[in-house]
């Protein structure tokens, strides 16, 4: 029963979609027509061509877009995009005929239900069959002879109303899917970006570590050294004992600054114990209260934990820090492996998609919000996140809550 009504959903989805598809494609010819007057006159001045096209691709990208969502609600064509201007008006200017040819497979769908529809009331109630009332009656023996070739009509009716889809979505594939060329200098473009991204956030470390070892172990030490020297120098047994207690505090905040410094650099309890150990002792040592979820059901790889990891010690910081918050949620949660976008492989043309779970880092905090998204430290975290091939999204209204949700892929 449950696929019966599957497959009239799906049939009544199809017709559905081809019949919007005939209406889109009437405003696509008007629109094809349109610019092809608009574009004669400005041919010969180069100036005004480019601005003209310029336009003429901005609107073609609407209708490729109107397009998109027809697919994908229509038809389940979900992996289009990102596609070009130029690429969705070379879609329209190919796409109308293509509509057009869906309407005429509908229109001569319903007409044959129609003819088929008549001939069986007629049949039914012993009456004429058509308008005419001297029409002759039909007979049992006739409506068997005319269903053999009504069957093979509908069939191949049917048969061209999935080409038409088939074809609809082929063409959507061919324009609006960027081929592997386009997908490659994309790709460049991104690990250009990133590697950029990735040296200023190396350089912004190793800035904030001489800073931290300047204005923390630095100045601990040489008061440690002075201690040591007065007592060194004192006659007074009283004194040089508490001059040794003084200089043993600072040795152990020395330490405590030294032991902060290397857990920002990178927590080697990290690989030992685990992601939810460290985010724990994060939350421990935080001086707003935290209240942490995690919900991963597998340790994720090195190199994703790490990015989970520093994704949330900056954001604890950052609140501690800015947004005078009175709690902090942290959340940690995956997705199940999906179809992703198309992953190019390293041998032939091809792609194959590409079935990755994501991890969800969300860190929300009660604060005044007002974040502010291009700042040093959200920057190279964000930068820290795309080398991962993550998204990191930064939420702050004035007023706030802010909220930071990065997303990691975990193959």
């Amino acid at each position: 029963m449950q696929q019966r009504h599957g497959l009239v959903r799906r049939s009544i989805a199809t017709l559905a979609g081809l019949m919007s598809g005939a209406l889109t494609a009437v405003i696509e010819l008007l629109f094809v027509l349109l610019s092809a007057l608009i574009l004669v006159p400005v041919i010969a001045t180069p100036r005004a061509r480019r601005s003209t096209e310029a336009f003429v691709h901005r609107c073609a990208r609407q209708l490729a877009a109107m397009e998109q969502r027809r697919l994908a609600t229509f038809h389940t064509v979900q992996d289009l995009g990102p596609y070009s201007d130029r690429s969705a008006y070379v879609y329209i200017l190919r796409r109308w005929a293509i509509g057009g040819l869906g309407g005429l497979v509908v229109l001569l769908l319903m007409f044959g239900l129609v003819v088929a529809g008549t001939m069986v009331s007629a049949w039914a109630l012993n009456g004429p069959w058509g308008f005419i009332e001297s029409a002759g009656r039909v007979s049992t023996a006739t409506l068997l002879v005319a269903s053999i070739p009504g069957a093979l009509l509908l069939y191949l009716n049917v048969m061209g109303l999935l080409g038409v889809v088939d074809l609809d979505a082929r063409l959507a594939r061919r324009y609006l899917v960027p081929s592997v060329e386009e997908t490659l200098t994309r790709r460049i473009s991104e690990l250009t970006v990133s590697r950029a991204e990735v040296i200023e956030v190396v350089n912004d470390e190793r800035r904030r570590i001489e800073r931290d070892l300047h204005d923390g172990v630095q100045q601990r030490l040489v008061a440690l050294g002075l201690l040591l020297s007065r007592a060194r120098r004192t006659r007074d047994p009283a004194q040089a004992t508490e001059l040794v207690r003084q200089a043993h505090e600072e040795s152990e905040l020395a330490l405590a600054d030294l032991r902060d410094v290397a857990w920002r650099v990178y927590p080697t309890v990290l690989d030992q114990l685990g992601l939810r150990d460290v985010i724990a002792v994060l939350a421990e040592r935080s001086s707003i209260p935290v209240r942490l979820s995690y919900d991963l059901p597998d340790r994720p790889p090195p190199g994703i934990e790490t990015a989970a990891y520093f994704v949330i010690s900056e954001a604890l910081t950052n609140a501690t820090k800015h947004s005078n918050a009175t709690h902090i949620d942290v959340t940690l949660t995956s997705t199940p492996p999906a179809t992703a976008q198309p992953e190019l492989t390293t041998s032939g043309d091809a792609t194959q998609d590409r079935k990755d779970a994501f991890i969800l880092v969300t860190v929300t905090d009660d604060g005044q919000g007002g974040a502010d998204p291009h700042g040093r430290g959200l920057t190279g975290l964000a930068g820290r996140v795309a080398a991962s091939d993550g998204h990191l999204t930064i939420t702050s209204p004035p007023g706030g809550p802010t909220t930071i949700h990065a997303e990691l892929p975990c193959p």
